[in-house]
């Protein structure tokens, strides 16, 4: 059985410049019951969810389209957009042979995240039997010829009219926005927050004077994790200085970005200290808990910063002796 090092997420064969493709983009879905379950019925799969599967192939096996059943359902987070980041294990195997091609390593490691749509871009075959699955999750997958992107497919010694099998555990999702309680706040003389379909947020920052202590508000409450600072936290985030209103940052434009507490402006590390996973947070910070009397980058000396914090999900804490 040939493994791929812990370190190499998505097979170490990420093709460059791939499209994507989409997935629903709401905040649930339901889960396609997929139709052609014959298509498995020479699969056999069995194993803890948290080992590698035990597959047995009835070969030759060969299928003219993708097809997957879920062996196990899990019940947590569900993912409904190619953006969303995720953590997973996956085996297949040969149709024509039986035989694993490649397996990641099973060992428990959940800082192996990527987004969806890059599982796509690797195995195509992946994109409906991704949509609406949940956390915790053990899906067989058959996939057609073309169902695996074609140079990882020939690193593997495919042939082009091959077929295989693959078992995807689905180890950790994040969320893709938050998801949670609206709060109601007493928001006079401060920032308001609109927000579009996808949850990025729109700030409005009122022609005020802005307030001299640090302002915290739950905008949405999640019902997730807690956030302690023991751990590095995904979030989504926007930045402004509030008094040209000017975007210095933001996360939205890419992937969530994994911070550590400890690194952050000490404003900003009391404001998320506390919150819950699946919260959307506003944060007001007057110089003296940002950046003082020193210009940072397109940060004014002396700014009041305004964030609004999407906390999308808790980050493996770093093994001992790793750095960072």
């Amino acid at each position: 059985m040939r493994k791929i090092p812990a370190s190499l997420a998505v097979l170490g064969l990420v093709a460059v410049g791939l499209v994507g493709c989409s997935l629903p983009g709401s905040s649930t879905c339901d889960r396609a019951d997929d139709s052609d379950s014959a298509v498995l019925s020479g699969v056999t799969v069995s194993g803890a969810t948290d080992e590698v599967p035990d597959v047995e192939v009835y070969t030759p096996f060969h299928t003219s389209s993708a097809a997957f059943e879920d062996v196990v359902v899990g019940d947590g987070t569900q993912i409904t957009s190619d953006d969303q980041l995720i953590v997973m294990d996956i085996s297949i195997t040969s149709g024509e042979t039986g035989e694993n091609l490649v397996t990641t390593d099973y060992d428990g490691d959940l800082s192996r995240v990527s987004p969806v749509s890059r599982w796509m871009e690797v195995v195509p075959g992946f994109e409906d039997v991704l949509t609406c699955a949940t956390e915790g999750s053990r899906i067989v997958v058959a996939l057609p010829p073309g169902g695996i992107e074609a140079s990882t497919a020939t690193s593997l010694e495919m042939g082009e009219k091959d077929s295989a099998v693959a078992v995807i555990d689905i180890r950790k999702v994040y969320l893709p926005k938050a998801e949670g309680t609206p709060q109601f706040n007493v928001g006079n003389g401060l920032p308001t927050v609109v927000r579009a379909p996808d949850g990025r947020p729109g700030i409005i920052v009122p022609d005020a004077t802005p307030p001299t202590d640090l302002v915290v508000q739950t905008l949405i409450k999640g019902a997730g994790e807690e956030v302690t600072g023991d751990a590095p936290v995904r979030v989504h985030y926007t930045g402004l200085t509030w008094a040209d209103r000017t975007v210095f940052d933001t996360t939205w434009d890419a992937e969530p970005k994994s911070i550590d507490l400890s690194t952050m402006l000490p404003g900003f590390a009391e404001a998320i200290t506390g919150q819950t996973v699946g919260s959307q947070v506003l944060v007001v910070i007057p110089p003296d808990q940002a950046y003082g009397d020193q210009a940072q980058g397109q940060i004014p000396a002396d700014s009041t910063l305004v964030f609004v914090v999407d906390i999308l999900g808790i980050d493996q804490p770093p093994a001992a002796g790793d750095a960072g």
